[in-house]
């Protein structure tokens, strides 16, 4: 079964540390904790990863981004890729070619991601149930140094329960 797993990019980039790093390859451009605990994630267990940007699309690991921007899935401002796009972009990095699709992120990125890809395809969001980015920090860092995948989205227990007391 060939498998996608899409990472999300995050707001903190390369250029807020280093603002003269010019165009940087995007696995380098991402420097959230949040970010690197992904892509650490998808190189461990899938052949095939994106990162997902809402201002460049689909960017493969070594596809390059060319400066700093600050566009988010949910913000209303100008310059967020289109479905449309995207759909473009799925075909002509042949995305499309996959059974099984792992999303890394949160509400937002799962409605983009089945808008794009639509039917046809097995969905896994394996930290939907997680509270906070905390917990999803936990929960991935766990699975790399454990060397366990991650179950799909029934996944319950663990560093996705609340702490006891915060209930």
């Amino acid at each position: 079964m060939k498998r996608l797993c899409i990472v999300p990019c995050g707001a903190r980039k390369i250029w807020d540390k280093y603002p003269d790093a010019g165009p940087t390859r995007a696995d380098e451009a991402y420097i959230s904790p949040f970010g690197k605990a992904c892509r650490r994630y998808a190189a461990r267990f899938f052949d095939r990863w994106v990162i997902l940007s809402a201002k460049y699309g689909f960017l493969l690991p070594d596809d390059i981004v060319p400066e700093n921007y600050d566009l988010a899935f949910d913000s209303k401002r100008p310059g967020i890729i289109s479905t449309r796009q995207l759909q473009a972009q799925m075909k002509a990095k042949e995305l499309d070619t996959v059974s099984e699709i792992v999303v890394l992120g949160g509400k937002k990125h799962r409605r983009v991601v089945t808008a794009v890809f639509g039917d046809g395809y097995t969905y896994r969001f394996p930290l939907s149930d997680c509270k906070g980015i905390g917990y999803m920090l936990q929960r991935l860092n766990q699975a790399v140094m454990e060397g366990k995948e991650l179950d799909g989205e029934s996944a319950r227990g663990g560093f996705c329960e609340p702490p006891l007391g915060s209930r």
